[in-house]
């Protein structure tokens, strides 16, 4: 059983153009069913009730990349060198989402750089995507509460494009009106590495948010723009935190208390998003968010970090942002582990302990196309009662960015 009536036509990215003389073509995985990944088990009723949910209430992914990378590892840096990324419309058609924050390739849109982040580059990919998303209406640009809720009603997926970092801005507060003009209204402050706004996850000392960092802050708050700080260390993640007029977002992220990686967020940061009321998306993407009561990354492994965060926070301060994407993720992170700097956002921990194998993919939630339908099987399996559902797939994003959209 899949979404219902909605208003995908089978449109394909770029089809306007000619592939091999307006771009060159790379072939590209499938949109559904890449690999061989476990839908949760329920029940017939349970599974119609699952739809229901998905249909009653509005569904948001804080956090994914619905885009295609090429079926071959070599492809990929000259896939995206082009700065022509294909966004996954069928995958989007069966997924159950109403509204998705698109990161783009930001950080890895190596255009005329092999280092990432720069503003040219981070431009063309967003001028590029909406290029493409203004030939079809299936997907729709959104950046008001009301634009989500017409999608819904509409059978339209929301497309709100983010940055997972502001180190593009450099050192000019007044680019941050620029994307909210072009349409971004999500941001991190940063990435792994610090930037002139504050200190990300590979850094051994975190200095805190810069004087700079505050002007952005209040900058991206008087315009209606939603911080995130998923990639920060946690003194500028808690510096952040207090100087928003309004709650923040942990977009992607997971429970250091479930494991011990500096890429998960310490119950310190947490608790202080949460009283500001803010809202912790769980992250899925390969070898982050692990757990030793499932070493092998899963769909349950995930939801040791969702079920810690609950306890800790209460269902009001949890939703998902699965960090998906269409094709092989872990791959993906392979070919671009310097601009991610993996090895030092997420320390020693992590899959190369015996203890934790490897894995190909996230069993469970491989794709935008079937994270949130197996999620809330997970949920309904688990006894968790409507109005808590609702809240975690989409509501709690809905209360905060009415608080913090202009």
């Amino acid at each position: 059983m899949g979404r219902r009536q909605n208003r995908y036509a089978g449109y394909r990215s770029f089809s306007y153009l000619r592939a091999g003389e307006d771009y060159t073509p790379y072939d590209l995985p499938p949109e559904i069913d890449r690999v061989a990944s476990t839908r949760v088990a329920v029940t017939e009723a349970q599974e119609e009730r699952v739809w229901q949910l998905l249909d009653r209430y509005p569904v948001i992914s804080l956090h994914e990349h619905a885009d295609l990378m090429p079926l071959r590892s070599e492809d990929v840096m000259p896939y995206t060198r082009q700065g022509r990324d294909f966004t996954g419309y069928e995958g989007l058609s069966v997924s159950g989402l109403d509204c998705v924050f698109d990161n783009l390739m930001d950080g890895t849109t190596l255009i005329t750089s092999s280092a990432g982040w720069k503003w040219t580059d981070i431009i063309h990919d967003l001028g590029m995507r909406l290029s493409d998303i203004e030939h079809q209406d299936f997907v729709v640009r959104a950046g008001r509460v009301a634009d989500i809720e017409r999608a819904k009603r509409e059978g339209q997926v929301a497309f709100i494009p983010a940055l997972e970092a502001a180190t593009a801005i450099e050192n000019e507060v007044d680019r941050v009106d620029v994307l909210y003009g072009l349409g971004v209204r999500l941001m991190g402050i940063a990435y792994s590495e610090a930037n002139g706004l504050g200190s990300g996850l590979a850094e051994a000392t975190d200095g805190g948010l810069t004087s700079f960092g505050r002007r952005v802050v209040r900058r991206m708050n008087r315009l209606g723009m939603a911080v995130d700080i998923s990639h920060c260390g946690d003194r500028t993640s808690l510096d952040t935190i207090a100087a928003s007029a309004v709650p923040v977002f942990i977009t992607h992220a997971g429970a250091r208390g479930v494991w011990p990686s500096r890429r998960m967020k310490s119950d310190e940061v947490v608790r202080a998003c949460a009283e500001r009321g803010g809202v912790i998306g769980i992250e899925a993407a390969p070898h982050t968010t692990l757990s030793r009561e499932h070493p092998r990354h899963t769909i349950d492994s995930v939801m040791d970090h969702f079920t810690y965060l609950v306890d800790l926070v209460g269902i009001d301060h949890v939703a998902f942002g699965p960090d998906t994407l269409f094709g092989d993720h872990v791959a993906l992170h392979g070919a671009f582990a310097a601009q991610f700097s993996i090895d030092d956002a997420h320390g020693a921990e992590g899959p190369d302990d015996p203890a934790f194998p490897p894995v190909d993919f996230v069993d469970g939630l491989e794709s935008p196309a079937e994270a949130f339908p197996n999620l809330v099987r997970w949920l309904v399996a688990h006894g968790y009662g409507d109005g808590e559902i609702g809240k975690v797939i989409g509501g709690n994003v809905m209360r905060v960015l009415g608080e913090v959209w202009r």
